[in-house]
């Protein structure tokens, strides 16, 4: 097996375990153990939090360890975690699920560090753009696919065979890793930093380079903005746009047409425009599908909700793909864990406030508010992009 087939393996049964969990949650909680909201809101934050806390130490291991050695046991973690969700739902142990939901999206965090990290010593620099496309791809597909097989699973059998599914797939991902060459530690161990100096390098190399600090400030509007547009689209659907459950669900699921389209496109996209043109138009149609999201409550809900969902899947992926290309251009190899880390740790922090803010003005302003903040971060975002160095990048950056 091709050592890029082999990490594309991977990266499709880790993503498969990790949003077959993140579906299965939820409907275990509820419907095994008879969770209330708070005992639900309290298991998903124990999901999200693996993303805050986890993030920096493990960017600093990702350049300290064999990254062959650090998915193996990243992967190995997540396969216990399934096997421990599948226990607590059969024993209807809360804790034990929660304890298990932190550590598979720990286990998640660290594959997504060390694959980002890993990917510029597995193809050439000029493929790296069509590689991550690639991985991209299998991302949006799997996203789209899990929340529908976790629930047909749920009504047909049990809940708890989502997580026999995530099993599955974290095996898979297992076996995909063992094919992965095997490598040396990144860095001389020798006069190694400790972990908190090894973060703070990565954490300043961000903060002073134009093109990174540009891509982090520019994901942190950005995230912002849709953590409070999740957070406000049920009532807005439900409520202004009059539409059903069923609607709200098919015209949310534009989302992920938009972002398999866009991983489709971006390989094409990457040979035929500047990088600079897909970077300030990512972030630019999602202010063209927030104005959609503003509109929609005067009629055709559904249509142009449907279309801003998609737009918001479909330009967003192709700047990820871009930047995550120029990321790992930019970033010397002994930095590559702690820097995707550092920009990985401001997007993951921001998304709580953008959907508390957006609760909040929705709440006590109106939903007309909240999108009219919504578009303020988007447009946020493209701004940023095109006040820096990044709107004039017209070929990509030689690697360091």
């Amino acid at each position: 097996m091709k050592p890029f087939t082999a990490l594309l393996g991977v990266s499709a049964g880790t993503h498969a375990a990790d949003q077959l969990a993140l579906a299965t949650l939820p409907l275990t909680a509820t419907l095994i153990l008879g969770a209330g909201p708070d005992v639900l809101g309290l298991l998903v934050a124990a999901q999200s939090a693996a993303w805050l806390l986890v993030s920096l130490p493990a960017g600093a291991w990702v350049d300290r360890v064999p990254r062959r050695r650090l998915l193996i046991v990243a992967l190995g973690l997540g396969l216990l975690a399934s096997i421990a969700a599948v226990i607590a739902a059969a024993t209807g142990i809360a804790v034990l699920l929660g304890v298990a939901a932190f550590a598979g999206a720990s286990g998640t965090v660290v594959f997504v560090l060390t694959s980002v990290s890993l990917l510029p010593s597995l193809v050439p620099a000029d493929d790296l753009p069509r590689s991550n496309a690639r991985l991209e791809l299998t991302r949006a597909v799997v996203s789209l696919a899990a929340p529908f097989v976790a629930g047909l699973v749920a009504q047909h059998l049990s809940p708890t065979w989502g997580y026999a599914l995530a099993a599955f797939g974290a095996a898979l991902a297992l076996v995909c890793a063992l094919a992965l060459p095997k490598g040396v530690a990144p860095n001389n161990q020798a006069n190694r930093p400790s972990l908190f100096q090894a973060i703070r390098t990565g954490a300043e190399f961000v903060a002073r380079h134009e093109l990174l600090r540009g891509i982090s400030l520019c994901a942190i509007c950005w995230n912002f903005a849709f953590f409070a547009l999740l957070a406000i689209w049920a009532p807005l659907a439900l409520g202004p746009l009059h539409l059903d459950p069923a609607h709200m669900g098919l015209a949310q699921s534009a989302y992920g047409a938009g972002m398999i389209l866009g991983a489709l496109v971006a390989p094409i996209s990457s040979r035929q425009l500047p990088p600079f043109a897909t970077l300030i138009f990512g972030p630019a149609v999602s202010v063209v599908a927030a104005l959609l999201f503003l509109t929609a409550p005067s009629g055709h809900g559904f249509l142009l909700s449907a279309a801003g969902h998609f737009l918001v899947g479909f330009g967003p992926i192709l700047w990820l793909i871009c930047q995550t290309t120029v990321r790992q251009l930019v970033t010397p190899t002994p930095l590559m864990g702690r820097v995707n880390a550092t920009v990985q740790t401001a997007i993951y922090g921001v998304r709580p406030l953008g959907a508390l803010a957006g609760g909040l003005v929705a709440a006590q302003a109106g939903l007309q508010s909240a999108l009219i903040l919504i578009a303020v971060a988007f447009a946020l975002s493209t701004l940023v992009i095109v006040l820096s160095p990044l709107a004039r990048l017209r070929v990509m950056p030689a690697a360091a």
